[in-house]
């Protein structure tokens, strides 16, 4: 009896490592806003990480997170690194593309609560006195970020702070436009 059970123990713990092994290695999510304001004011707001505090979704959940700025004030290299609570954990995002007002590429680093990388890019697109910006993320996830996966929908674990980054982007970017 009980080596009828080790052996049905071991089949579903093969099954589970062949399931978790044929998930797909990549994820992306996006989402988007139109802001009623010029790309170039938009664009600024995300090419400088300082600029970040006023609308960073993760901020507003720890707001005792600590951040660290290194590199130039804005643009390639431009970075900042973060230690928050087990929600917000610990990275750092730098800058490794800036195209004003077209297009800004980060590369992100998640140190805990679980390591990986992403890369992250926002673009701008204008149209009349307004402008789209399209914040996406993706990356490749190793065995145990597919494991996660399967439990864990990227989409709706990052795309829900994606869109209320966007909205207070866009509320940044509105009303500096106007001053």
């Amino acid at each position: 009896m009980f080596k009828k059970v080790l052996i049905v123990v071991a089949v579903i713990i093969v099954v589970f490592l062949i399931v978790v092994a044929l998930q797909p290695a990549e994820y992306s999510v996006t989402r988007s806003a139109t802001v009623a304001a010029p790309a170039e004011n938009v664009f600024a707001q995300v090419n400088e990480p300082k600029k970040w505090e006023a609308w960073n979704p993760w901020g507003k959940i720890d707001p005792a997170m600590k951040l660290t700025y290194t590199g130039p004030a804005s643009g390639v290299g431009a970075a900042y690194a973060w230690v928050g609570n087990n929600e917000v954990g610990e990275g750092r995002m730098t800058i490794t593309e800036s195209r004003p007002p077209e297009r800004i590429l980060f590369n992100l680093e998640f140190l805990k609560p679980m390591a990986g990388g992403s890369i992250t890019e926002f673009t701008f697109k204008p149209a009349g006195n307004q402008t789209t910006v399209t914040w996406t993320m993706t990356g490749k996830n190793n065995f145990i970020g597919k494991a996660f996966c399967m439990f864990m929908n990227m989409d709706k674990m990052f795309g829900g702070q994606f869109e209320k980054g966007l909205a207070d982007l866009k509320t940044v970017a509105e009303t500096a436009g106007k001053k």
